[in-house]
């Protein structure tokens, strides 16, 4: 055994990288999958949101990993909810009636492909009943957003499928092809925002607020032209007709919530121990949240800098925002708990050291000394001889 691991307390990590800002590692298609790889390995469970893991046609299955829609991770982190694990989940397919005939049949195939050869379980689909009608925008800031014309169609069709059966969902919706734009171009080459994360976003948002289960969404669009300087962050995207491969492999797995209201139905026998409902992941067994620098005023890093979880910063993972802790005034709330690191390399170290019980401070060559709390008055200081 790991002599630096605790068998009695699992160490557990969230990975944030919020979508539709031009995050220069997590922006693109699926380009902080390493990152997550790489601290799944550091630590006993990882929680991260969909936008991290999603790699259209490609995917990586890391066992450890709970793939949380952003609502339900912030509902999360607030303490509102709690996760669940799975062994897994059977998901309904929502399709988008704007899309062509065409397109909403290669989707059909796309989810009859991974029930053949990934095995996935899936209800039926069910097509809106009047187009999404999915518009884009982009904010002062350059964060990308969106807006639907017909909500409640979404709804609609999502309650369907789990009427169904089903306890994930996964919606494929038409958005507006956009060939030639200034912010296509500049984040097919790698400089740019994902002009289409934002509405994303609120797809999956409205679904997990209204029915409380998990969703990610797979955007359909016409292919795009061949583009001989294709950033390799960026060329995910390019492989073929269709996203939603990487959004069924996450939900298949993605961990159920559970909140006050349900905790009769989580486990709870006759003599009052709850066995299954304590054993479910809560806001408080996160051990450490890493996040980049400027982009720490969102409602999950909020929430988790009122707690004992360590907050580590990456300062190299540049975005369009300029949130940080010092304009927050979040290191002088979170004093000890807050963690400065350059890149996520450094920041994996600082898991490693907490992970083994130890400050990762004491791993630099400069350690301050201990010093006095400014609350205590000179007449009680004790005296060294």
């Amino acid at each position: 055994m790991n002599p630096g691991v605790n068998p009695n307390r699992p160490f557990n990590v969230a990975l944030i990288i919020p979508t539709g800002i031009g995050a220069a590692i997590g922006g693109y298609a699926g380009d902080a999958l390493p990152v997550a790889r790489a601290i799944a390995q550091v630590c006993d469970r990882l929680i991260t949101h969909p936008n991290i893991l999603n790699g259209a046609q490609l995917y990586w299955p890391i066992p450890n990993a709970d793939y949380v829609e952003g609502y339900g991770l912030d509902q999360f982190a607030a303490g509102r909810w709690g996760l669940r694990a799975v062994q897994s989940n059977t998901i309904g397919l929502v399709i988008d009636s704007g899309l062509e005939p065409d397109l909403r049949l290669r989707h059909l195939q796309a989810a009859d492909a991974a029930r053949a050869t990934l095995g996935l379980t899936l209800t039926d689909a069910a097509l809106t009943d009047a187009p999404l009608g999915v518009t884009l925008s982009t904010a002062a800031s350059g964060a990308t957003w969106g807006t639907l014309q017909n909500p409640d169609s979404l709804l609609r069709a999502a309650a369907a499928v789990i009427q169904a059966g089903a306890t994930a969902i996964a919606v494929v919706a038409r958005f507006p092809d956009d060939v030639g734009s200034a912010a296509l171009e500049q984040y097919r080459h790698g400089s740019g925002v994902d002009p289409l994360a934002g509405a994303e976003a609120v797809i999956s948002h409205l679904v997990v607020r209204t029915f409380g289960l998990p969703c990610a969404h797979a955007p359909a669009l016409l292919p795009l032209p061949l583009d001989p300087n294709l950033s390799p962050r960026s060329a995910a995207e390019e492989l073929g007709h269709t996203f939603l491969p990487c959004v069924l492999v996450g939900l298949s797995r993605a961990p159920q919530f559970v909140t006050a209201s349900n905790r009769s139905e989580s486990g709870q026998d006759h003599l009052g121990q709850d066995h299954l409902w304590r054993n479910n992941l809560w806001r408080d067994n996160v051990d450490a949240v890493v996040v980049p620098e400027s982009a720490c005023g969102g409602s999950a890093v909020l929430s988790w800098s009122q707690t004992q979880a360590k907050i580590i910063t990456v300062a190299d993972n540049a975005t369009t925002l300029n949130v940080t802790p010092e304009l927050l005034g979040l290191p002088e709330l979170m004093g000890p708990n807050r963690l400065r690191s350059q890149s996520y390399g450094e920041a994996i170290g600082m898991l490693v050291a907490l992970r083994a019980g130890l400050n990762p401070l004491s791993l630099t060559p400069h350690i301050q000394p201990i010093g006095w709390l400014t609350s205590q008055t000179e007449a009680t200081k004790p005296v060294r001889v």
